[in-house]
């Protein structure tokens, strides 16, 4: 029995996708098929429904994932104590994020924050990744706080059991264009011709949430797929540059279109709203933690 087959576990059940989960845990999908197979036999019973999509696990599935967490939790804890003993922790909280988010929101919270960092001479310590690396650092109990995006259309499930949950902000992913100081844009939907589209990378949540959006709207622009990556801030750069129309969050764009370097395309049924959520475990965090968690309360 290798503890890296529970976290295997647990990957695929927050992606309930095998390529995913695979991406996730830094290993070939057949190197991963192996891993998950030489737990089944480990456990003796089947824990995956391999004909359902998307991959649904098995009542023993479910009932050895609870172990999992239970376990991978216990020896987060366990760190969290031995960093305690030797004075390291208490004066250090952890936050797992994306790099969207990381540049965005937390550099405004860090801002109400940096007082109470000072007065108590803490640290935050930033981890950006992918939203089911950060939901699995989070159960790993590797972190203290995880912030990330929440959509209905985001497969990653966080355990109501063990967490607790704020809406730091409702904020929306809106198309975006560069125009010039005359407010000339550089490109514009038109009824029959495609424009030029920067797109995310399937990998990440926003290209998930566009994708759909855009698959499933009744009047979705003719578009050519120019550029795929996996960095939100640089399609923003790549939005500036006149490369091509974007979804950006529009706390990402705001001061941009705000000094009239990008207008918003189409209108408001073109926009995708979605939370963004700060998650802690239930129980009690260190001092300065419960202040850090304090400190993001809607006022």
């Amino acid at each position: 029995m290798q503890m890296k087959w529970f976290e295997d576990l647990l990957a695929l059940a927050q992606t309930r996708n095998f390529s995913r989960a695979a991406e996730l845990r830094h290993v070939t999908h057949p190197a991963f098929g192996r891993r998950i197979k030489a737990l089944e036999e480990w456990a003796g019973a089947a824990l995956l429904v391999r004909d359902k999509t998307p991959l649904t696990l098995t009542p023993a599935g479910e009932q050895l994932l609870e172990h999992a967490r239970d376990l991978l939790q216990g020896v987060g804890q366990a760190r969290e104590a031995l960093q305690g003993a030797a004075g390291r922790h208490g004066n250090t909280v952890t936050l797992a994020t994306g790099r969207t988010l990381a540049r965005t929101l937390v550099a405004d919270w860090l801002v109400r924050m940096q007082p109470l960092l000072e007065h108590t001479q803490g640290q935050l310590q930033i981890r950006t990744r992918s939203l089911a690396e950060t939901a699995e650092m989070l159960d790993r109990g590797e972190v203290d706080f995880m912030l990330t995006y929440h959509h209905a259309l985001l497969t990653v499930k966080i355990n109501a059991r063990r967490y607790n949950y704020i809406t730091m902000v409702h904020d929306q992913l809106v198309p975006v264009v560069r125009c010039d100081a005359r407010g000339q844009r550089r490109y514009d939907f038109a009824a029959d011709t495609p424009v030029p589209y920067l797109a995310y990378a399937s990998t990440l949540a926003l290209g998930r949430l566009v994708a759909d959006h855009l698959a499933n709207h009744p009047h979705a622009p003719l578009l050519h797929r120019l550029v795929e990556c996996d960095s939100a801030d640089a399609l923003l750069e790549y939005s500036l540059q006149g490369l091509g129309i974007a979804w950006l969050p529009l706390s990402l764009v705001a001061s941009a279109c705000k000094a009239r370097q990008l207008v918003i395309l189409g209108d408001a049924q073109l926009a995708i709203g979605f939370e963004v959520r700060l998650y802690r475990p239930k129980k009690r965090l260190s001092e300065l933690a419960e202040a850090v968690w304090a400190s993001a309360q809607p006022s």
